[in-house]
């Protein structure tokens, strides 16, 4: 158990100096807002003589004590060891690199760097249950007091912080923050579930018996059986569900279409499963 706990935390600290460097060499230099305390703190940067290094530390250890008090241990340990070292990180790299300069020259390129790389280490932390703190916090004290959904709350809170760009940059950047919010969100999505990504069919054919043989010894996959009454033509069918990754899926599609074409075929996107696996042989 030390050990599995000592690799999660190693874990966790890479992914929180992937979301550092995405912040210090992508998001800083092009000076966008894109939904973030780190967006924000850049923002504020322009208003207070502080660094985003000491702006984002001072807002997560704010947000961490109100969420505290107001919400309870919910946010748990992970989310205040990545909350701190956040900022620490990005502390290190203004001291190692004082004249940090765009990497790409374009603005919209460090955009879309800073959503690629940033996604990266986001989706290795919320994969282990943990976050780098900030707007996930302001999302459960939003979903506690609002009884607003914590997507929306989420969604919602990086849009605000974007637009909050309006107040010293121009028009150029506002809209590229916003777009890069919701970029990001996009990528991040096909971080997290495009890899687990499966789908869940549902088959009603005559050649049941043929359909099922197929699943179980040339996918080698399981499936379940239901009986089903067709209201409109009065008959009782049976019904095979199974669940197939996206190679197993192409497989079977191509099979039940020609062995048969009048089959009724619904298919579900499946994102996550939690099931026992069935002990080798």
């Amino acid at each position: 158990m030390k050990k599995d706990a000592v690799k999660e935390f190693i874990i966790i600290t890479i992914a929180d100096i992937i979301v550092g460097i995405a912040v210090f060499f992508f998001l800083v230099p092009s000076k966008l807002s894109i939904g973030s305390i780190s967006g924000l703190a850049i923002v504020l940067s322009n208003l207070v003589p502080l660094q985003v290094s000491q702006l984002t530390m001072i807002m997560n250890v704010a947000l961490l004590i109100v969420s505290f008090l107001l919400v309870g241990k919910d946010f748990g340990i992970k989310t205040v060891y990545t909350s701190i070292l956040l900022p620490i990180v990005i502390g290190v790299f203004e001291v190692v690199f004082p004249n940090n300069q765009s990497l790409t020259g374009d603005q919209a390129l460090d955009g879309i760097g800073y959503c690629l790389v940033v996604s990266i280490g986001l989706s290795m932390l919320f994969t282990r249950n943990a976050s780098s703190g900030g707007l996930d916090i302001i999302a459960k004290l939003m979903n506690k007091f609002l009884r607003m959904d914590l997507g929306k709350a989420m969604g919602l809170s990086g849009m605000a912080v974007a637009l909050s760009s309006a107040l010293v940059y121009d028009t150029k950047t506002v809209v590229l923050s916003v777009f890069g919010t919701y970029f990001s969100g996009i990528v991040l999505d096909h971080f997290i579930f495009g890899s687990t990504l499966k789908k869940r069919v549902c088959i009603i054919s005559k050649k049941h018996d043929e359909i099922l043989q197929f699943i179980l010894h040339e996918l080698h996959s399981g499936a379940t059986q239901y009986h089903a009454y067709g209201t409109y033509t009065e008959t009782m069918r049976m019904e095979i569900n199974t669940i197939v990754d996206k190679t197993e899926y192409m497989k079977l599609i191509n099979f039940i279409t020609k062995t048969d074409p009048d089959a009724f075929v619904t298919i579900y996107a499946v994102n996550e499963m939690m099931y026992k696996p069935k002990p080798k042989n």
